[in-house]
């Protein structure tokens, strides 16, 4: 089987059940930012991680391809996987409050930084945000479960405390933001 099909050479692409859209199209770009954001993972994954930070991530991973066929299919009643609920979301909040555990207070704000792991983790939030805004925006035109957004949202915080835990797993500081009066 041949990768390239040249089915889509003229800006056109195939969702979930045979439905034909522009490229341009508003879950196009939601779908497409859910995988950039499955692809920045993975490049967070290529860095010095702890056990916890692995498994948090290969698990959100897999959680964000089902995210990413929910949004690609647009009739949310024909998809063929089960979508991501009360039990995924709930899973996030556990990591967050494991992981603050471990860490300082926060005093103020932080930039994003630190070493490798964290300040990809950090890129990896603002990916993450910019999926939310897009699916959020896919919402206001057509039918998708409410799930999807509640989880990037619960994620893009997940990815902000596992940024802070990995710079601290790590030795590396966090730089307080302090702005010029």
């Amino acid at each position: 089987m041949k990768i390239y099909t040249k089915k889509g050479d003229a800006g056109e692409t195939s969702l979930f059940g045979g439905t034909k859209t522009k490229k341009s199209n508003i879950r196009i770009r939601a779908y497409g930012t859910v995988d950039e954001l499955n692809s920045t993972i993975g490049m967070v994954l290529s860095y010095s991680l702890s056990d916890h930070g692995k498994d948090i991530l290969t698990q959100v991973q897999n959680d964000l391809f089902v995210v990413g066929a929910t949004l690609a299919t647009p009739d949310p009643e024909k998809a063929r996987i089960d979508q991501v609920g009360d039990t995924e979301i709930e899973g996030l909040e556990k990591w967050i409050d494991t992981l603050e555990e471990d860490l300082p207070p926060l005093k103020s704000f932080i930039l994003p930084g630190g070493g490798g792991a964290g300040s990809t983790l950090h890129f990896a939030r603002t990916v993450c945000r910019r999926a939310e805004r897009e699916t959020v925006q896919l919402s206001e035109s057509e039918e998708i479960p409410a799930d999807a957004i509640i989880y990037l949202n619960r994620l893009s915080d997940l990815l902000f405390v596992l940024a802070r835990y990995e710079n601290l797993q790590g030795g590396e500081k966090e730089t307080p933001w302090i702005p010029e009066r």
